[in-house]
């Protein structure tokens, strides 16, 4: 059996990732440990939950506990690049949590807070800083950071990087490099353009799939609930009474909608949160923490959090809104089922949103099952689809036959005045509609508002 010491990892690590209750080596950890404590450049994709923060950070804390030379005044040895602000929080308390007895030190900079406390850190210079990409550009930009020492770099959930539009950001990192440094490229899902990123910045990387690209985690029980668009907020409050729920995570598109579904919840006493770009980095770890402490019930959140969020023993997400890109379902549903645990992924789904449903199914291989809910169903129906982008609409009803139609219409005219026939159509063209006016739009999913 393969445990983290035949990987190579020195007894102090082994000792402190087994207080930490890890008791073996997950796959993806498997593959990366031995290659990065060998220097090469690393490619890996595995599902989110499975440890890839541990894979790159305990064989980088290793080489970095070996090195005798401090780090000089603003300057970082490794640095570790992610897309968000509670990412960045969670990577670097995992390098303090792994190096606490190895004399490791991590910093995360981000922004969302004041840039002052952050420079005046880094003039004592630092082993690993962690940092999203505006705020590394700023440190840098003031000269508030060196990179002249880097020798490794980590792109964590660089999938997510590129759907922001930081291919620009990396690149004018790149450049700023004086140095090709090892690179290490991390993520749950790798598109083709990451592929061509990967051709164009690594060399003879090691390649490891811990897990089929773009796979949800087998532990997560996944279904969604048609239902119409103005039911979703009643329809939550029933699942939320119903079912007990003390910890769910709650996914919404946009930050009016989180406010607004936060302040529903509190109107009718439950212990709601709200994470989203408006609120300043301080108010969202507060929540974030209140949540993890028990003491808020219901964290309604955007995409910003869709990385990053590491709770342990979250049971329950909920998809209030689908996301517009597909693979961030992948990632929200991540939160649940980590570390070999079972979760729940329930999405509320609505008839605007049949296109985003059948681009996930198609993303992830796999139908999601239905389960209608009594009193809540969508009056609105959501298309039957397909992976592959199908959407199967429901058959038509056939028509009732020339016979039984004039049997009816002889019932009903029992009594009354014999109706004139129709009569023939006419061999010219129909007749355009009014002037100034519009005929009837065909019909179709209507587009959402949110």
């Amino acid at each position: 059996m393969t445990s983290f010491a035949t990987l190579g990892l020195i007894a102090p690590l082994c000792q402190a990732i087994e207080a930490l209750g890890y008791a073996a080596p997950t796959p993806v950890q498997s593959g990366a440990i031995p290659a990065v404590l060998a220097g090469r450049d690393v490619l890996a994709a595995a599902q989110t939950g499975t440890g890839k923060t541990a894979a790159f950070a305990l064989p980088i804390i290793q080489r970095l506990s070996a090195i005798d030379t401090p780090v000089a005044s603003n300057s970082i040895r490794v640095l570790v690049l992610v897309p968000t602000r509670e990412l960045a929080e969670q990577v670097c308390e995992s390098f303090r949590e792994y190096g606490s007895t190895l004399g490791v030190k991590s910093f995360a900079a981000y922004g969302g807070v004041s840039l002052n406390p952050q420079m005046m850190r880094l003039r004592r210079g630092v082993d690993v800083l962690v940092a999203t990409t505006g705020r590394l550009l700023d440190l840098l930009g003031r000269n508030a950071l060196k990179l002249k020492q880097v020798d490794t770099l980590v792109l964590d959930e660089a999938d997510r990087m590129l759907d922001l539009g930081f291919a620009d950001e990396i690149t004018t990192l790149l450049q700023a490099l004086h140095r090709k440094p090892q690179i290490l490229l991390f993520s749950a899902t790798f598109s083709p353009t990451i592929r061509t990123l990967a051709d164009q910045l690594l060399d003879d990387p090691a390649s490891i799939e811990a897990s089929p690209a773009n796979s949800t985690v087998k532990e997560v029980q996944q279904w969604i609930i048609p239902c119409d668009k103005k039911k979703k907020p009643q329809l939550f409050l029933h699942l939320l009474k119903r079912e007990r729920w003390t910890q769910v995570l709650v996914f919404v598109k946009t930050r009016k909608g989180a406010d607004e579904l936060t302040e529903t919840l509190l109107g009718r006493d439950i212990r709601a949160e709200a994470i989203h770009g408006d609120r300043s980095q301080p108010s969202r770890l507060a929540a974030l923490q209140r949540f993890k402490a028990g003491e808020v019930d219901v964290l309604v959140a955007t995409d910003v959090a869709a990385r990053g969020l590491d709770i342990e023993l979250l049971p329950h997400v909920v998809n209030f809104d689908l996301p517009t890109v597909a693979e961030d379902y992948i990632h929200r549903i991540g939160r649940t089922g980590r570390a070999g645990a079972s979760g729940e992924a329930i999405s509320l789904v609505c008839a605007d949103e049949v296109d985003q449903l059948a681009a996930i199914e198609t993303l992830i291989g796999q139908t999601l099952p239905r389960e209608e809910q009594p009193g809540f169903e969508a009056e609105h129906r959501v298309p039957q689809t397909a992976p592959g982008g199908a959407v199967v609409k429901k058959p038509k009803k056939p028509k009732a036959s020339k016979a039984k139609a004039l049997q009816g219409l002889a019932s009903a005219s029992v009594g009354t005045k014999k109706p004139k026939p129709a009569a023939p159509p006419k061999a010219s063209r129909p007749a355009a509609p009014p002037f100034g006016k519009r005929g009837p739009k065909p019909a179709g999913p209507k587009r959402s508002k949110a």
